[in-house]
């Protein structure tokens, strides 16, 4: 992990990031050809593999779980109108991949843009990202409470369970303080979805649906907890309090740049280039790669790479006093000289 950011001032980073904002119907158009047609494909290799081997199937679905990421990051550019030119376009499109993805997509959009306006924001925390405590907040908790965030950190539970039931139970649900459009946005997806799994149970049995449909369901759902888990749970990562949190500062030390080898930068959408991302939500996906080679000044912020990323699951407290995250037995062996100068 290399951290050296270098972070252009606002004036500077305004001037850079627009050649870049540009949508390209062909491009977008193409992205949806060479996604949604190998995955097709996927889907129904998988299903007819179920008569030969189980395990081959399995093959089938994980290709396929790494489409329906890609369809998620399209989506995605959608919320942030990156995708098309068009609103009314990019919002048709988001809402129908959203039957694949299971994301509602108006309520979705909603979420995802405080997290946007709020990362890296210890003020306001909780909106659409990991939870994180500081040290002293872990600290000043019950050791019920601790136990309770240890469980909610605990990789089995932020990575393996934890996906499965954001995806399938928690994306179902909304409270009615939202706006309608919202709601609608929740409840139409999930009659959309209950509609396409009787219909498609129907037609090739539930059984053999499902053995299918929910493992491909389930693995994306974990990817892309990991991606975004990943995108900003790394030690050098970024916190402040107002007024001293900033907003390019948030964005460019304050989401990583998740390194990936090129066969899994296609899958998950250049999403990896996230610092850029966060400067400039606007700049489509395909454009991310264009940006970052074009400016130096993006090349250095805190650098994941793909095997490094594996120790990031390690982190779970931010150190206010060190601005870095820390886990929990770093984070103990801190406060035993201060427990000690203490007595």
């Amino acid at each position: 992990m290399d951290a050296t950011p270098r972070t252009p001032n606002s004036a500077r980073w305004q001037e850079l990031v627009p050649p870049y904002q540009q949508p390209r119907v062909t491009a977008s158009a193409w992205q949806l050809a060479n996604t949604l047609l190998p995955l097709a494909a996927c889907w129904v290799a998988a299903y007819r593999l179920l008569e030969v081997s189980y395990a081959l199937s399995l093959l089938c679905c994980l290709l396929a779980t790494g489409l329906v990421v890609r369809v998620y990051i399209f989506q995605h550019d959608c919320g942030h109108g990156s995708f098309f030119k068009s609103t009314p376009a990019n919002d048709v499109l988001g809402s129908l991949l959203g039957l694949l993805t299971l994301m509602p997509y108006f309520r979705w959009r909603h979420d995802h843009s405080l997290h946007h306006a709020a990362s890296g924001n210890l003020k306001k925390r909780g909106a659409g990202d990991v939870w994180t405590l500081t040290v002293a907040e872990y600290r000043a908790r019950t050791p019920w409470g601790r136990f309770a965030y240890r469980l909610y950190r605990h990789p089995l539970v932020l990575f393996g369970v934890g996906p499965g039931f954001l995806f399938l139970i928690w994306q179902r649900f909304t409270d009615w303080t939202v706006s309608r459009r919202e709601i609608g946005s929740v409840y139409g997806t999930n009659l959309a979805v209950a509609a396409a799994v009787v219909g498609m149970g129907h037609w090739l049995g539930y059984a053999r649906f499902l053995a299918v449909q929910l493992p491909i369901t389930l693995m994306a759902s974990a990817i892309a907890v990991w991606l975004f888990y990943m995108q900003h749970q790394f030690p050098e990562t970024y916190w402040a309090t107002p007024p001293e949190w900033d907003y390019a500062q948030s964005a460019l030390r304050g989401a990583s740049w998740y390194r990936l080898p090129k066969v899994l930068q296609w899958f998950t959408g250049n999403i990896g280039i996230h610092h850029i991302h966060h400067l400039s939500p606007k700049i489509p996906n395909y454009e991310l790669q264009r940006c970052l080679d074009e400016n130096p000044v993006f090349q250095h912020p805190g650098v994941v790479t793909f095997w490094a990323g594996f120790r990031c699951a390690n982190l779970k407290l931010w150190d206010e006093e060190r601005q870095r995250l820390v886990g929990f037995a770093e984070a103990e062996r801190a406060s035993e000289p201060l427990a000690r100068s203490a007595a």
